[in-house]
């Protein structure tokens, strides 16, 4: 029985060793730092940082002989990106992009000590939301004449979410794990609506808000306006053109037309 249990304790141990890992976030651009305990570390251990699942080597250690060496990559994806701390053994990654994201192993050539993995993702610097005025939604519908139609949009983005707050209250978010789409959300909102609204794009590590300015709207149409306004009074001269014409009053041309008024 005690050996049975024993076995057992030897494969739970094997089994956790498997699955010792960390998971890393860093934005596009930025450089990002993955440590290791090295108290653990001996003078003698020979150490091996690898790269995805092919377990492409990266980096190599043997303090011993005071060997630190970084390696490109097999596809170069490394090249003049790899720094290794003499002191810590950790290895840094600068100016990452994202094909700097995935599992980086580190492995430690003695039979104590567990390997560990990093998982590595990297994130697009977010651009600021756009906030506009859907003219042509708001001109269309006398159902909304009240309203601004307005929508909040974000280009060449993935991995975010794209959100409506009223104050500090979410109203509406989507939300895309697509790469490089273009994403809108719309919103309406009562022209005599003094509350704060604001649109914010976020990834799990950043965000960025734009705040809406209700004076900035007023003018976004402005063009949509005048031509409605033009089209109205034309309106208006037709129906009075044509009471006056059942009146009796008959113009034999646009110059006598504009005399009589």
């Amino acid at each position: 029985m005690m050996f049975h249990t024993l076995v057992f304790c030897c494969l739970c141990c094997c089994h956790l060793v498997g699955v010792f890992s960390e998971s890393v976030s860093v934005m596009e651009g930025d450089s990002v730092t993955l440590n290791i305990d090295d108290t653990q570390i001996r003078e003698d251990d020979y150490i091996l940082w690898t790269f995805g699942a092919e377990k492409s080597i990266i980096a190599q250690i043997i303090r011993e002989f005071e060997i630190f060496y970084t390696y490109n990559g097999t596809d170069g994806r490394f090249r003049d990106r790899l720094k290794l701390d003499e002191q810590t053994l950790s290895l840094t990654i600068t100016n990452t992009t994202s094909e700097h994201a995935g599992d980086y192993k580190l492995e430690i050539h003695r039979a104590k000590l567990p390997s560990k993995t990093f998982s590595v993702s990297v994130y697009a610097r977010l651009p600021v939301p756009n906030i506009t005025r859907d003219c042509s939604s708001s001109s269309s519908s006398s159902s909304s004449s009240s309203y601004w139609s307005l929508v909040c949009s974000a280009v060449n983005v993935g991995h975010v979410t794209l959100s409506w707050y009223k104050g500090n209250s979410l109203l509406s978010s989507i939300s895309v794990s697509d790469l490089s789409i273009s994403l809108s959300l719309p919103l309406e909102v009562e022209y005599q609506d003094k509350n704060s609204y604001s649109c914010v794009i976020n990834n799990p590590i950043s965000n960025q808000t734009t705040h809406l300015d209700i004076t900035q709207l007023c003018h976004t149409c402005s063009g949509t306006a005048a031509l409605m306004h033009l089209l109205n009074l034309f309106i208006n001269f037709t129906k009075t053109d044509n009471l006056r014409c059942q009146k009796g009053y008959v113009f034999s041309s646009v110059e006598q037309k504009r005399r009589y008024f």
